[in-house]
């Protein structure tokens, strides 16, 4: 299948490291190892920090002529994708881009990602939730990569069209480093925290470990921190420096080792949409404690690959912590256990098998609501 991709939230090749960059190079990668020939339709980037109808229009101004740039170029070319495919688009990203290509060149249209925040429909962001509703509106088929998006977005977009699709991620390098043998696992137990460190929910995530830790400090415990950003000294400044070890920002290849040589990964997860670096500690072994937040609890099984406390409560972050810090073989039953979950659930190979039943549903959809005049012209004329 062609398929015609943007991702309006952040561009593939963006140079700031995310786990939305990350997720969405990984979708390409999953469709183009099941064959399919995807283009990169646009690097335009709709995503605004503030927002205003001021803003908002611009931006969409800015987008129409980015749609008419491409379509110039396709019918120059030649080209015409079977489907157009939206990464991730919302109040602060919508996508104005793939409904005018999909109208122009009659295509299924489908978006991965999509999320909706109900308060965000008045107010500075209103022009862009009524973008970001239209889009949804024109779409074939809609994914959420978890149940807590897929409940709001129910409120516009038909069951028929939505879905979730698990996220997933390239296993093998965790899971070869989770093949290393370990030693038993006895006190201290080595934890793992990784989070940029920003303003906002990042530096509210560590706040709130580091008083959960601080609530076991009569148990043995060490703590690495994985992590760079402009609130460090403030974060480093909230755990006791003889237990830990802060080792800044590391290259996505140095951290399958990395979490192999921990026990138990420990992240509260503040405001969290669902955290790749979960769907990593697990594939790499490590059993997690983490905050119930969003899609947290559709990649971590609670009792059985981790233990989940609800977000922002420090407290019952650190009864979770106490439960494994005072029964280290029960860090390595969840490890194993976490390991096999990733291997059955969330590999590239499962992704793309999603991927594929998820495309082939855009194009029924599609197919099925076009009326019966327009399909006949759509074969005759593909232009």
């Amino acid at each position: 299948m062609k398929i015609a991709f943007t991702a309006p939230m952040k561009p593939l090749d963006d140079p700031v490291p995310s786990g939305d960059r990350t997720m969405g190079r990984l979708i390409v990668r999953a469709l183009e190892s099941h064959n399919h020939d995807v283009r990169i339709a646009s690097r335009f980037r709709s995503w605004r920090k503030e927002g205003s109808e001021t803003v908002q229009m611009a931006v969409r101004d800015k987008a129409l002529a980015e749609a008419d740039r491409i379509a110039e170029e396709w019918q120059a070319e030649d080209y015409r994708p079977d489907l157009f495919l939206t990464y991730h688009l919302y109040h602060k990203a919508p996508d104005w881009i793939g409904p005018a290509l999909a109208a122009k060149f009659k295509l299924p249209y489908a978006t991965i990602e999509a999320s909706r925040a109900p308060k965000r429909q008045t107010g500075p962001w209103a022009f862009g939730f009524a973008a970001a509703d239209a889009a949804l509106a024109c779409a074939d088929r809609v994914a959420a990569l978890h149940h807590a998006d897929r409940a709001c977005l129910a409120d516009v977009v038909p069951r028929a069209r939505l879905q979730v699709l698990l996220p997933f991620l390239d296993a093998e390098p965790f899971e070869w480093a989770a093949d290393t043998p370990r030693p038993r696992m006895r006190a201290p137990l080595k934890l793992l925290a990784v989070g940029m460190m920003r303003k906002g929910d990042k530096t509210r995530s560590y706040e709130v470990l580091a008083e959960a830790l601080s609530r076991v400090n009569d148990l043995p415990w060490n703590l690495t921190i994985v992590g760079d950003g402009p609130s460090k000294d403030h974060i480093l400044s909230l755990f006791p420096a003889n237990r830990i070890h802060y080792v800044g920002a590391l290259p996505p290849d140095e951290m399958p080792k990395l979490y192999a040589m921990h026990d138990l990964f420990v992240w509260p997860a503040i405001r969290e949409a669902f955290g790749l670096v979960f769907l990593e500690a697990q594939a790499a072994g490590m059993g997690v404690i983490a905050g119930d937040t969003f899609g947290v609890p559709d990649i971590v099984s609670h009792g059985i690959t981790g233990l989940l406390s609800p977000e922002g409560d420090a407290e019952a972050f650190a009864d979770n912590l106490r439960k494994v810090l005072s029964d280290p073989a029960q860090a390595k039953s969840m490890g194993a256990e976490a390991t096999a979950h990733i291997a059955s659930n969330h590999r590239l190979e499962a992704g793309a098998q999603r991927l594929d039943a998820f495309l082939e549903a855009a194009q029924d959809q599609h197919w099925h609501k076009m009326p019966v005049r327009t399909l006949l012209a759509s074969v005759t004329d593909p232009s």
